[in-house]
């Protein structure tokens, strides 16, 4: 389904709306950013991100899952070794993701300084 209105506006916004606010969540793209390069386990996961509490790792991976965007294997191993990598699905979503970082790595000087502008106006 491509999007024609410029806006999103039609029957599919509140749809879109709901896989954008979890794939657009900072720590979703942070996560996708660090499985690009590999499979993760959870503790793996968590020093690589740095800053993501182990709830906050849980619950976004569980929505990324149920999304379709990362796999969770077990690996009957004792204990139980837990494995995270991206499914194709994720792998077309890093393509996207990877766009914007390079955007914003490009413009931050310029963005930074609007900020600094904008904070000088309203203080």
């Amino acid at each position: 389904m491509q999007l024609t209105h410029p806006h999103g506006i039609g029957p599919d916004c509140r749809r879109i709306n709901s896989v954008v606010s979890t794939i657009g969540d900072k720590w979703s793209v942070m996560i996708v950013m660090v499985l690009i390069v590999r499979p993760h386990r959870f503790n793996e996961m968590k020093r690589a991100i740095g800053g993501i509490s182990q709830q906050m790792l849980a619950r976004t991976l569980r929505a990324l899952e149920r999304d379709g965007t990362v796999a969770r294997t077990v690996h009957a191993t004792v204990p139980p070794q837990v494995e995270y990598a991206l499914t194709d699905l994720g792998h077309s979503l890093a393509e996207p993701i990877l766009a914007l970082g390079n955007w914003a790595q490009r413009h931050i000087d310029e963005i930074e300084r609007h900020r600094a502008s904008f904070d000088g106006r309203t203080l």
